[in-house]
């Protein structure tokens, strides 16, 4: 059976959705970045092995242009770092305005005590679960992308994929 991971790398988190190809995608945990890719590494491990995952698709940052710029190169030489490490393909996604969706989805940050401004724990707390939001969506995004294309392809005899996917590691 076949289990895909969704990553959104940041600098401080890595956030982690998954999906069987037929979705839908969800929101798992949120991982603290290691102090080098081989941490990181690590503790992928672990989830891709509990979680039984044979994908990982991860968000790649773009301008609004579409552009990449340096997050985007940032995220390449991660995953050039992690891959080897993990042993699975990986597959890029466009990424933009997830985390935007993902803050619209959640609602806003909870207010701290007596109405007052959030406390650093509740910012935490709230930053991480946008990032596991916003892993579910790229997660999402890809399966769609996945999904349109199987049904280009059975309506034309392709099977040409599209929808934002950038690039395919192996």
């Amino acid at each position: 059976m076949t289990r895909i991971l969704g990553i959104d790398l940041g600098e401080r988190r890595i956030g982690l959705a998954i999906a069987d190809p037929d979705g839908p995608a969800m929101a798992l945990s949120t991982l603290r970045r290691g102090g080098t890719p081989a941490d990181d590494a690590t503790a992928l491990a672990r989830v891709i092995a509990d979680q039984a995952i044979t994908e990982i698709v991860v968000g790649l940052p773009l301008h609004a242009s579409g552009a990449e710029g340096t997050q985007s190169e940032l995220t390449r030489e991660w995953v050039a770092a992690t891959q080897p490490l993990v042993g699975l393909p990986v597959v890029f996604r466009d990424e933009r305005l997830t985390s935007h969706l993902a803050e619209q989805r959640l609602g806003p940050m909870k207010r701290g005590r007596s109405g007052g401004p959030p406390t650093r724990s509740q910012r935490e707390a709230y930053r991480g679960r946008v990032d596991r939001e916003a892993a579910a969506i790229i997660l999402q995004d890809e399966l769609d992308a996945r999904a349109a294309a199987r049904t280009d392809g059975e309506q034309t005899g392709g099977g040409q994929r599209g929808g934002g996917t950038l690039e395919t590691n192996t």
